[in-house]
């Protein structure tokens, strides 16, 4: 599909590059031999420039990136020069790269989790940076900390700043990690994956974010990613990576508008593209839904308005994560549930297979009554009902094999075993596409579109009625999550599961779904078609949801951006005037109070 990008405005550099790449490679220390992960990458980038590094796992887009800082790990070596203004960053001692990170070039990472350290609170982590630059003491550090989690839209930052990272959820996380990164208004700032984890209204916030910062302090951006929309957005220049070569270079423009490299159109024709799916636009993952129309099946799954709470716990009161919902799944369709993080559709994916207790109302899963169920009555339930989860390394034993991973449930729940458990453990191999002979290997020697692959092999490994399939290619590469939906399409099309598929992906919501539900705040605001929830909204918060999410068309992109930011604004117009009305009717309250002890007060009488 041709894209006409000639409306797309064009960067026109000024003044000497803030960073100038000439011919750089990394290389890894292995058993005796260097083998090369990048290799000859020159580039300039200058001031309020985005450069998008793009590719799949393993082209070395992070790796030269993580060169510049000097944060390879210690079997890895970095060649060539990187020149930030007129310092040599290749082969600078620690201390002088000390004190550029941080301050001339700050890093947002793709893993908050494992970026921020556990042992301290977000806040003491924002202030550290800020008082390791600079001369400031500590209540002027902290209110700057708290301005910048409030820029990053945490909500509550002054609560927040004392929060450790575990209690934060995965979006807000990355934007503590935002937060930190921005905090000395860096010259260079390396982004390496920023929006992975992020739903699409708090990742629209935040590219706006980034792109204020590139006109209010003049930053260059290094952005890593491969999400094409994301790249659409914002960059003005793209280099496409393979195999640790730079196949294709240009302004966004060109790269999009006319793709050379065969690479490269390969990974722009695996980008789903919301709107199109429904609409006969053909390609390899822009296909009719898996399956024929469901409303004459049985029903799988039925909730009516049904309650989720988090128990009190101590001085924290209960948390109603989930009020009044109700939807129900037929057999062999599949209803996408999307929302921001926190609105709850996570939550009701665990409840669904019994991992967190319904609290009200009810929800029927085959026959079952999942209210007040107790675990021992849940074990049938295993055998009906699978889950693929979001993070597959984590969810896989790392001791054990994956072929003992994927057999264990069959061992578990129908006694088999022997031959007969090895030959169900390679056809489930064979019907994810896995080879055979990877059934003795560990998680940790597999890919991420490996690893997912095996997620869903265990999964249906009991052919289950039902299938929660909780954001499984939220991180995964263009060209694997292509192949990941396109083999998910098979399966569902051909053991007719009904499906729970959770996701802040629209565009892939879009592809798979029939129908679709929108949760915020904890409520179901909108269910219907998929066609209809994508073509004509109703509810304002899904046109705002809709409206956020980038599409791989630098000039098409440009128009939603505008209109997009126009809803956000709105959105945050209304909240606010709300909470100043929440704040004046609590003003006049406490000056109605007042009056009444000023008239209970008895005058004192002279002696």
């Amino acid at each position: 599909m041709a894209i006409d990008t000639s409306s797309v405005p064009q960067f026109t550099p000024t003044g000497s590059p803030v960073l100038s790449v000439r011919d750089l490679g990394v290389d890894f220390y292995v058993d005796g031999v260097w083998y090369p992960a990048a290799t000859d990458i020159s580039y300039d980038l200058y001031a309020g420039e985005v450069l998008a590094i793009v590719g799949e796992s393993g082209s070395g887009k992070s790796q030269s990136s993580l060169a510049l800082l000097g944060l390879l790990p210690s079997n890895g070596r970095a060649r060539g020069s990187a020149k930030l203004g007129d310092r040599e960053l290749i082969g600078l001692t620690q201390g002088g790269l000390r004190n550029i990170r941080g301050r001339e070039i700050s890093m947002i990472f793709q893993e908050p989790m494992t970026a921020l350290n556990p042992v301290y609170t977000v806040g003491f982590q924002i202030v550290e940076t800020i008082r390791t630059h600079f001369t400031v003491g500590p209540s002027e550090a902290k209110k700057r900390a708290i301005e910048l989690l409030r820029l990053v839209d945490i909500p509550e930052p002054e609560r927040r700043f004392d929060a450790y990272p575990h209690q934060l959820s995965g979006g807000q996380r990355q934007r503590a990690m935002i937060a930190q990164a921005l905090a000395c208004d860096p010259k260079l700032l390396v982004a390496d994956e920023p929006t992975t984890a992020l739903d699409v209204t708090v990742q629209a916030e935040i590219l706006r974010l980034l792109r204020d910062l590139r006109h209010r302090v003049d930053a260059a951006i290094i952005l890593i990613t491969h999400d094409m929309g994301v790249v659409a957005d914002m960059a003005d220049t793209m280099m496409v990576m393979k195999d640790g070569h730079v196949v294709e270079r240009g302004t966004s423009a060109e790269v999009f508008g006319a793709p050379k490299d065969p690479y490269t159109r390969r990974l722009l024709d695996a980008v789903p593209h919301l709107g199109t799916s429904k609409t006969g636009v053909e390609s390899v993952t822009h296909r009719a839904p898996a399956t024929a129309p469901v409303v004459d099946k049985d029903v799988v799954l039925e909730a009516t308005d049904m309650i989720i709470e988090y128990p009190a716990r101590r001085r924290q009161k209960a948390f109603r994560a989930v009020d009044q919902v109700s939807f129900s799944i037929r057999k062999g369709e599949v209803l996408g549930l999307v929302g921001e993080s926190g609105s709850g559709k996570t939550t009701i994916g665990r409840a669904v297979v019994g991992l967190l207790p319904v609290t009200g109302g009810s929800l029927r899963v085959g026959d079952m009554n999942m209210v007040g169920v107790s675990p021992k009555a849940l074990r049938p339930l295993r055998k009906e009902v699978g889950i693929v989860f979001q993070d597959p390394g984590s969810s896989l034993n790392p001791r054990l094999p994956i072929g003992e991973s994927i057999g264990e449930p069959l061992m578990l729940h129908k006694g088999i075993k022997g031959k007969a458990l090895s030959a169900e453990v390679e056809r489930l191999l064979d019907q994810v596409e896995l080879p055979r002979a990877m059934r003795n290997r560990y998680p940790h020697e597999l890919s991420g579109g490996q690893r997912q692959r095996v997620g869903i092999a265990r999964a249906l490994s009991l052919e289950p009625k039902l299938l929660v399939a909780d954001e499984p290619t939220s991180a995964l590469d263009v060209s694997v999550q292509a192949r990941v939906l396109d083999l998910f399409q098979d399966l569902q099309r051909e053991h007719g599961f009904a499906c729970l598929f959770i996701s802040h992906d629209l565009a892939v919501v879009e592809m798979l779904s029939d129908h679709v539900a929108v949760m915020h705040q904890g409520k179901l605001v909108e269910v219907g078609t998929t066609e209809q929830i994508v073509h004509a909204p109703v509810d304002p918060y899904t046109q705002r949801l809709l409206a956020a999410v980038p599409v791989p068309d630098p000039a098409e992109q440009r128009r939603r951006r505008e209109v997009r930011d126009a809803l956000l604004d709105a959105s945050k117009n209304d909240l606010a005037r709300d909470e100043r009305k929440e704040l004046g009717a609590l003003a006049r309250t406490q000056d109605e109070d007042r009056e009444d002890l000023e008239g209970d007060r008895i005058p004192q009488q002279p002696v």
